[in-house]
């Protein structure tokens, strides 16, 4: 097998998996399009790769996605370097998305976090931020979860050890919540 083909194998091999998520995949959009249509706010976070494919889940909803419709705000936690540093500096990296869950929360937002490994510091602070001001959250987890799985209201779980395949799965995933949710934003 060539490594192209192992790479093909490898990734469908992953999404395949995620035909067990269905359940999930369907309470996840149903959170997010609760928030959204209630007038609240999404509220997104990641480290690395998933940062990237957090600030598109985001741009998704404020921009569009498939077709034009009203902006719905959706707050990538990831953008703003000078506030990141700041909070970094100060509190410690592992606060940064914590402080930000603390001044943009408000009861019925949504906070969305992406991590392959689930060991996130930073992450695991958001989700327990979250919690303290009584957020529903959603987590897309890899490999076994690590630390957060069972902390989050919805949890996707891509199984696996490749970062790269966790990170394509979390994307489609992402998009696929776009395509179930955004029939409702247009009305």
């Amino acid at each position: 097998m060539t490594p192209v083909q192992a790479a093909l194998e490898s990734a469908t091999q992953t999404f395949e998996s995620l035909r067990a998520l269905e359940p999930q995949i369907l309470r996840a959009a149903d959170l997010v399009r609760r928030c959204l249509l209630d007038g609240k706010k999404l509220l997104a976070c990641g480290n690395g790769g998933s940062a990237a494919d957090i600030a598109d889940f985001t741009t998704e909803y404020t921009c569009r996605f498939l077709g034009d419709r009203p902006p719905f705000p959706a707050i990538n936690l990831t953008a703003d370097g000078g506030l990141l540093t700041a909070i970094g500096n100060d509190y410690g990296f592992e606060e940064i998305f914590a402080r930000q869950v603390a001044a943009y929360g408000q009861p019925g937002d949504l906070l969305v976090v992406a991590t392959t490994s689930g060991r996130s510091k930073n992450i695991l602070r958001a989700l327990a931020e979250a919690r303290r001001l009584g957020l529903p959250t959603l987590a897309l987890l890899g490999r076994d979860g690590g630390e957060a799985r069972g902390l989050a209201t919805v949890e996707l779980l891509v199984p696996g050890n490749v970062t790269a395949r966790i990170q394509e799965a979390h994307k489609f995933l992402f998009h696929v919540i776009c395509e179930l949710v955004e029939p409702a934003l247009k009305k």
